[in-house]
Formats: C-alpha cells, sequence, structure tokens
C-alpha cells in the first residue's frame, strides 16, 4: 500500500498538471501543482512538501540548475524527473544530480504512482556529487524508443554501485558500447577500462591473459605477464563474449568472485582484485548450462544485474536517429552529410537487420562514400541492403555438399534466428520475409548461371519469362548480358 503524502508537481504542461493533480488525488495524497520552478523552489525552501515531481525544461529555470539546491536544502526530499528529452543522457544527468526517478514523457500512471508509492515508503538517499557539464556533451547511446528507455533507466541505477552486469544481446547491438558507458558515467570513471573478448583468446592462453602468468610459468613464459584483472585494478573488466570461456577459466573465474582474490599462473601469493566485472554474451547461458558448457554458480555470480539490448528491428523507430549520428560521425572523419527519402527510412524500418546496429552503422558508411547525391532514395536503400544480404556470410555448421541440402541450411538457420530472441517471438510478417531473402539469390543464381541468358534461367526456375522480367525488375537483380 502506498505511504499518502504530500506532493509537489512542476510541469508547464497544464494537462499533464491536471492528469497528475487527479491521479494522485485519487490515491489519497494531497497535491500542489505550478508551472514555475521559482513557485517550486519556494514551496521547497519553507519545508513544504514529501516528494517533487518535475519536468526538465520549466520556463524560468531548467530543473538540472534547481536539483543541486533541492538535495542540499533538503537532502531526504525524494525528486522524480519528467523529460519528453528520452536520451540516454537525460536518465544520466538525472541520476548525478540526484533524482530519486527519472521517468520519460509519455509515462504510464501506474508505474509513476508505484515510484511514488516506494519514494515516500523509504528515505530518499542523496546520490553523488553532480559532475562538470561538460562530460554530457558527447552522447554514448542513441534512440529514443520505449525499448531504449528501459535501458537508460536501469543504466542510471547502475552509475553509482559496483554491481556486476550481465548483458545478453545479439552481436551488433551495442554490448561493448553499454559497458563502457557504465565505467565512463560510474564511480570507476578514473581507473582503466579493460576489454577481453574470451572468443579471440586461444582456450589454452585465456587463463594467462586473465590473470597473468610468472616467468617460467609454462614454456614460453620467458618474463612475468600482467594479466587484465591486473591491468583493470580499480576500473572496470570488461568479459566479452563470455559464452565462450572455457570450463578450467570458469573454474578460476568463479573463485575469484567468491574470494575477491587470484593467483597468477605459476604464481603463489593471492592478489587483491579490485575490479567491477561487466560481461556480455550473445549465446543462451541458460542453454549452454543445460549442455554442461557453462557453469551454474558462476551464471548467478554474473547475472546479478541482467541487462537485455534489444534488437535493431525491435527499436526501428530509433533508426532515423541512428541514421543521422552515423552521418554526424562520418563527417568527423571527412565523408559528406546525407540525408534518406522519407520512403528509404521506411524500407529501413522494415528490413530485419540481423547485424543490428553494426550493420546499419556499416550502410550509412557506405552511403556516404560511395554515392554523391544528397538525398539517398529508395532504390538506393534497396539495392544495399540486398548486397548486404548476398555478402554476410553463412553461419551454419560445417557440412560437406552432399550433406548440406537447402532445407536443412534453412531449418538450422531459422533455429538460430528463433534462438536469438531469448524465448521471445521474432515481428510479425516472417512468412513474407523468408519469402523475399530467398527469392532474390534463387534469381540471381540462376541469371549467374545461364550468363544473363533471360530465356533459359526462366526455363531453369519453371518460371515464365515475362514473370521472370517482372521479378528482376522488381528485385533489382543485377544481370550479365548473355555473350553473342
Amino acid at each position: 500500500m502506498s505511504a499518502q503524502g504530500r506532493i509537489l508537481v512542476a510541469d508547464d504542461d497544464a494537462a499533464i498538471r491536471t492528469v497528475l493533480n487527479h491521479a494522485l488525488s485519487r490515491a489519497g495524497h494531497e497535491v500542489r501543482a505550478t508551472s514555475s520552478a521559482a513557485t517550486l523552489w519556494r514551496w521547497i525552501a519553507a519545508g513544504e512538501g514529501d516528494l517533487v515531481i518535475t519536468d526538465v525544461v520549466m520556463p524560468d529555470e531548467n530543473a538540472f540548475d534547481l536539483l543541486p539546491r533541492i538535495r542540499k536544502a533538503r537532502p531526504e526530499l525524494p525528486v522524480i524527473v519528467m523529460s519528453a528529452q528520452n536520451t540516454f543522457m537525460t536518465a544520466i544527468r538525472a541520476s548525478e544530480a540526484g533524482a530519486y526517478e527519472y521517468l520519460p514523457k509519455p509515462f504510464d500512471l501506474t508505474e509513476l504512482l508505484n515510484i511514488v508509492g516506494r519514494a515516500l515508503a523509504e528515505p530518499s538517499r542523496p546520490n553523488a556529487e553532480q559532475r562538470a557539464e561538460e562530460q554530457f556533451e558527447s552522447m554514448p547511446l542513441v534512440g529514443r524508443s520505449a525499448a531504449m528507455q528501459d535501458i537508460y533507466r536501469m543504466l542510471a541505477r547502475m552509475m553509482q554501485t559496483d554491481l556486476t552486469v550481465m548483458i545478453g544481446g545479439e552481436s551488433g547491438t551495442g554490448k561493448e558500447l553499454v559497458a563502457r558507458a557504465l565505467h565512463e558515467y560510474g564511480r570507476r570513471r578514473s581507473g582503466p577500462f579493460v576489454a577481453i573478448n574470451m572468443a579471440a583468446i586461444p582456450r589454452d592462453l585465456i587463463e594467462s591473459e586473465l590473470f597473468g602468468h610468472e616467468k617460467g610459468a609454462f614454456t614460453g613464459a620467458q618474463s612475468r605477464s600482467t594479466g587484465r584483472f591486473e591491468q583493470a585494478e580499480g576500473g572496470t573488466l570488461f568479459l566479452d563474449e563470455i559464452g565462450d570461456m572455457p570450463m578450467e577459466a570458469q573454474t578460476r573465474l568463479l573463485r575469484v568472485l567468491q574470494q575477491g582474490e587470484y593467483t597468477t599462473v605459476g604464481g603463489r601469493t593471492p592478489i587483491k582484485a579490485d575490479v567491477r566485472i561487466v560481461a556480455a554474451t550473445n549465446k543462451d547461458l541458460r542453454t549452454l548450462i543445460n549442455q554442461g558448457l557453462f557453469r551454474e554458480d558462476l551464471f548467478y555470480r554474473l547475472n546479478v544485474v541482467p541487462l537485455r539490448l534489444p534488437a535493431l528491428r525491435e527499436r526501428a523507430e530509433d533508426i532515423p536517429d541512428l541514421a543521422r549520428h552515423f552521418f554526424q560521425l562520418g563527417a568527423r572523419q571527412g565523408l559528406q552529410v546525407k540525408r534518406i527519402s522519407a520512403t528509404g527510412i521506411e524500407r529501413m524500418k522494415g528490413y530485419p537487420w540481423p547485424g543490428n546496429v553494426r550493420e546499419l552503422e556499416n550502410l550509412i558508411r557506405r552511403l556516404a562514400a560511395l554515392y554523391p547525391q544528397d538525398e539517398i532514395s529508395v532504390e538506393i536503400i534497396e539495392a544495399e541492403l540486398r548486397n548486404g544480404e548476398m555478402a554476410a556470410p553463412f553461419n551454419g555448421d560445417t557440412l560437406s555438399k552432399e550433406e548440406q541440402s537447402i532445407s536443412l541450411a534453412v531449418e538450422q538457420n531459422l533455429q538460430r534466428y528463433f534462438a536469438s530472441f531469448f524465448g521471445e517471438l521474432p515481428p510479425a510478417g516472417l512468412y513474407q520475409r523468408i519469402l523475399t531473402e530467398v527469392e532474390y539469390p534463387l534469381i540471381l543464381a540462376a541469371m549467374t548461371a545461364t550468363r544473363g541468358n533471360q530465356i533459359k534461367a526462366a526455363e531453369l526456375l519453371g518460371l515464365n519469362r515475362n514473370t521472370l522480367r517482372k521479378k528482376i525488375r522488381e528485385l533489382g537483380v543485377t544481370t550479365h548480358p548473355a555473350p553473342r
């Protein structure tokens, strides 16, 4: 049951003030509302209110300028910050400035009432002191979708802790970017950020890479070498692709997490571990546990705060912002800034993006580098997306030509595709997307095999020649003329 209290509301939007007044009053709270930051501050300075709900942008003062004064005058007063500027940096600034909670607009009233109840039931603790304004100039994460708002709020809560975080998500969703944000805006930002990719290191060298080794510990160890744990002392150690860590190294990592110390390979003196661990994986670790490939006890040690990054297809509304962001990054490297037509953006929103944000960034770089026109048409987008599909390597199991049937290859690919959603369902419209993806390479292969002879290709495919011509035109298949 929510604790009833006196709520001070500040928002320039009269409709929002009315909605909040009605909802909070019905919940049994006493509400005073204003559109002025000056009035809000006068109430607070006079000792009024048990909780504050305020918008960031006010006519007379920004809430981020007001928050430090509130924290100094009444550090126990919880402040809930609302904003339509739904960016990662807004959430971080709210947390750093001492806000109890950050809510992006539009917000859910039930969620707001739950937050108010929690804030009134337990005293608000002042957060770490606000950092300098210049530290917020760069935005490490881009996107205003609902999926990203959840990520921003979770990150804001984690900044002032040393809790171990497990970041899940498909390849290319930005797991290392999130890990770096946790470090650069967290308590350990003055320390080093050290990343290690488990999939990129030979299995017999992982323990040495992590914990270091002494001279003579093994053949070729000609001198003492520091490991990543020692290099990350006082900072953050990012363990990427943790699902690829061999069992032997998992056992040693578990011991470090349990005991807070480690020994180098060949060493005897324990070394205290003073690092924050952030791990990441694009695999389902629970499946690996069932297969005996990952330790369950290590999973629970690492999975203290699970954070799943959404695939790009789950936040397609962020594509315009991301495209502008990558064009601007390219401009710093001498590439031309372009704009994408409205129909081109819609086509991009409907594309499944198997490579996620990394694939989108690569596309934007190609568009900036290869095309002279200022506006990129939907036809160019179509051609580039198809080229990307054709260039993408097949990740199936290695099979001989006799073993690898088309049906089996598609089945394996679909199994991995469904597994990438970690138990959830992919976006609707899968049937037509699969048919479209298969049709283009099929017609291209037939045209290539017949050296561009449409009559032979139509016969090979079992299609009417006019139908084939129509497909070539619709799909944008690049054909080569038959030799004379």
